[in-house]
């Protein structure tokens, strides 16, 4: 059987569909399986050897229409479900299995705070899409790939931190997802440990306020480093502290101790950290949340300013809070 996976963006969220691809590929005999992403999610998947193949959408829909015509599949399993999986699916006429967002279930939530989602991680839900097929959660969590080229070397990072650094996550797609700047630079300022900050090119000027309280023990990292190359400092982290975002993912993927602090969103979304149930090795991770603040959650996604001007569910996140619990795990 021929199988088109398709999950469009972002990082995080294809990170979560690896399960599926992974059990379709080994639990299905004789399955090939072809996974359609965003062209600037490809490296995402693109090491992944449970896909055959990989395409993108890029400048043009004809172009990808045509190519998936080509390859006749079986089945269509959409993961992403939104107006262009639909258009998709029409435009290709196979039968298709689709994931469930929940989104008036979500709205709920967000709007008056009754929360009617089922407690079922995200991970399980995609994985229902592929159950009539045979294919079960083995329990062996998420996967991420990098080639060889894109680790990073000794040399790319500090003397100071080759015996260990905490990675610090402080980039994130909306700022009410984010720990603020002053938080952060206070946190730096009180652990005695290395640290490298992670984030995109858009969290350079933030990284710099923070390293500045000790260039020596912080590193800022942002915008340094391509995604696959930030993935490995992650694997190679004593620790991994961030937000709700897509490395948050690629570090429970290599299995590593995480501190997630959540703002807008809440884990009860079903995107906490995600390591299966097959590693009774891996300590669990922590949740840092302002619990029982009414204006949470405010968004399924995050907005760039705090609707309200308050900020309370990052504001009411203690700096000491976030020192205790990182030593506790060093």
């Amino acid at each position: 059987m021929k199988f088109l996976i398709i999950r469009f963006s972002s990082i995080g969220d294809i990170v979560l569909t690896t399960p599926v691809i992974r059990c379709l590929k080994k639990q299905v005999p004789g399955a090939e399986v072809h996974f359609l992403t965003r062209d600037s999610f490809r490296d995402v998947v693109a090491h992944n050897p449970y896909i055959d193949k990989v395409h993108v959408l890029a400048h043009s829909w004809e172009l990808m229409l045509e190519e998936l015509k080509t390859e006749a599949y079986d089945y269509i399993i959409d993961l992403h479900r939104n107006t262009k999986t639909r258009r998709l699916k029409k435009q290709l006429q196979k039968k298709a299995f689709s994931f469930f967002k929940l989104n008036i279930r979500k709205y709920i939530y967000t709007a008056f705070k009754v929360n009617t989602l089922p407690q079922l991680h995200i991970v399980d839900r995609y994985l229902k899409t592929v159950e009539s097929f045979g294919a079960k959660n083995d329990g062996a969590g998420l996967d991420y790939f990098i080639s060889k080229q894109e680790e990073t070397k000794k040399e790319d990072i500090p003397g100071s931190h080759y015996a260990g650094y905490i990675a610090c996550v402080i980039g994130a797609a909306h700022g009410t997802k984010r720990w603020p700047v002053h938080k952060w630079k206070e946190f730096c300022r009180q652990l005695d440990h290395p640290i490298i900050l992670l984030g995109g090119k858009e969290d350079a000027v933030n990284g710099d306020d923070i390293a500045a309280t000790d260039p020596v023990k912080v590193y800022n990292a942002c915008g340094k480093f391509k995604l696959n190359e930030s993935a490995d400092l992650i694997r190679k982290a004593k620790m991994v502290i961030t937000h709700d975002t897509g490395l948050m993912h690629i570090a429970a993927a290599y299995r590593k101790p995480i501190l997630s602090l959540w703002g807008n969103t809440v884990p009860s979304f079903g995107m906490y950290p995600y390591y299966g149930n097959r590693y009774t090795d891996v300590q669990s991770f922590d949740i840092l949340q302002v619990n029982k603040l009414w204006c949470r959650p405010c968004s399924k996604i995050g907005y760039d300013k705090c609707p309200l001007g308050h900020f309370k569910c990052m504001e009411k996140i203690t700096t000491l809070e976030v020192l205790e619990r990182t030593r506790q795990r060093l």
